[in-house]
């Protein structure tokens, strides 16, 4: 090959490249622009410092604050929070990064996010709350009431993850936690993962249990499927075990009631690695253990997440 040609080749080779970043560019930017206008907020807006925080406040009575789970928002906590809302203040975040909430600073931070979240809290004027995380956000509510200075009566944690696991996360946060992944896999994710596989993204998240025939109505899928969301979720995912590790050898001081929620058929959060023998370590902790379920159990057995939350409240001398 004479030098002319490999010029020719490398510069059609660019054009092609610059061409596919134009076109993912304009892809993205399309479909993000179509989903926030298909599923806008849903609550108030306000401003911790300097970043915007998403939260929906309904009801009336003791202050209830629900954390949403990872590639999630607050939209996914909507059942429960019609049903809490008939004897709870109930307020749900989309954590820092996702739903309508903007990224922080050190936005893969357990402690950063719930120090965020416990500022935009104060804010809203919520006292004494009880904390509801799902997922992810039972790691974060884990690490609110280690640091935060709004300090929670008492703790439902829902299929969350509380102690290191062993082995590696599956290969899409393995791709995503390099430089490739960060800069070329999750553009392309953001303009071309297809309705199908978010279908079956879903129906995995869920199994063995059926997601609600109505999810994607209102769950705004698509939000967590926009760049920032994607870069934000999977760095948070990424960052978690490590984050984990650190924070489980202070679980001897949280004595405040803990009510643990875990189904027995979950293979994102196994019970028997994190629930199970979390709910041995943690002083004041009861587990309940639901046979059968999987990941998600506030959708598949709501009513044992209420009775759950209201014995929280009952311990705790809310109620």
């Amino acid at each position: 090959m004479t030098l002319k040609t490999l010029v020719t080749s490398l510069s059609i080779l660019a054009a092609l490249l610059v061409t596919l970043a134009l076109i993912t560019d304009a892809l993205a930017s399309r479909r993000a622009a179509a989903v926030e206008a298909a599923f806008p907020p849903l609550g108030q807006i306000i401003t911790v410092n300097g970043h915007k925080v998403h939260a929906l406040t309904r009801g009336s009575g003791p202050d209830l604050i629900l954390i949403h789970g990872a590639s999630g928002n607050l939209r996914d906590l909507l059942p429960l929070i019609d049903l809490l809302a008939l004897r709870y203040r109930v307020t749900a975040f989309d954590r820092p990064g996702l739903g309508w909430s903007d990224s922080i600073p050190e936005g893969t931070s357990l402690r950063a996010q719930a120090l965020h979240l416990s500022a935009a809290s104060s804010q809203l004027g919520l006292t004494d709350p009880i904390l509801v995380g799902q997922s992810y956000g039972g790691s974060v509510a884990l690490a609110w009431a280690l640091y935060a200075p709004l300090k929670p009566r008492a703790l439902v944690l829902v299929s969350s993850p509380s102690l290191p696991w062993p082995g590696a996360l599956d290969p899409w946060y393995r791709l995503t936690n390099t430089w490739f992944g960060r800069a070329i896999a999750i553009p392309l994710a953001s303009a071309f993962i297809p309705e199908s596989y978010v279908d079956n993204t879903i129906t995995g998240i869920f199994r063995p249990d059926a997601a609600p025939s109505d999810y994607l109505s209102y769950i705004g899928a698509g939000l967590s499927l926009r760049r920032e969301a994607l870069l934000t979720n999977t760095a948070q995912v990424n960052g978690l075990r490590a984050q984990i590790v650190t924070q489980s050898a202070l679980y001897t001081s949280l004595t405040l009631p803990i009510e643990l929620i875990h189904g027995d058929a979950d293979t994102i959060v196994p019970l028997t690695i994190h629930s199970g023998p979390v709910s041995t370590i943690l002083p004041n902790a009861h587990l309940t253990v639901l046979p059968g379920t999987g990941h998600m159990p506030h959708h598949a057995h709501p009513d044992v997440i209420l009775t759950a939350i209201d014995t929280a409240a009952k311990r705790a001398a809310l109620r």
